[in-house]
């Protein structure tokens, strides 16, 4: 089992802050999946650190992924930026989107490229 973070490519993020939206995508997700599926965030629990994937996408790539993932019953958390002054005008955005632990990928999501 994985877990995966999406994270927008279109919005010229620095690495860095790619990166700490890709770690709120994994908490976000493994929050998720342990209300929803919970058997699956204890066996993902128990073999800490554990596996995960990051992947990017445009805005459009990203909705298409949360729908696949609601459509396929796989936990998803999508993150959105709070907004403050220095990145994106202090306007919040959503940045990234976080689902699993799941070794069921939607066909679509298979297609976007690693970050």
């Amino acid at each position: 089992m994985r877990l995966y973070a999406i994270v927008r490519s279109d919005l010229g993020m620095t690495p860095g802050k790619s990166a700490s939206q890709a770690g709120h995508a994994y908490l976000g997700a493994f929050i998720e999946a342990s209300k929803q599926t919970p058997e699956a965030a204890a066996t993902y629990a128990a073999d800490l650190p554990g596996t995960k994937v990051c992947l990017r996408s445009s805005v459009e790539q990203l909705f298409r992924a949360e729908l696949e993932l609601k459509q396929a019953g796989i936990p998803y958390f999508k993150v959105i930026d709070s907004g403050c002054p220095n990145f994106f005008d202090g306007a919040p955005i959503v940045t990234a989107l976080g689902f699993g632990p799941t070794a069921k990928i939607p066909k679509y999501i298979r297609k976007l490229q690693l970050l």
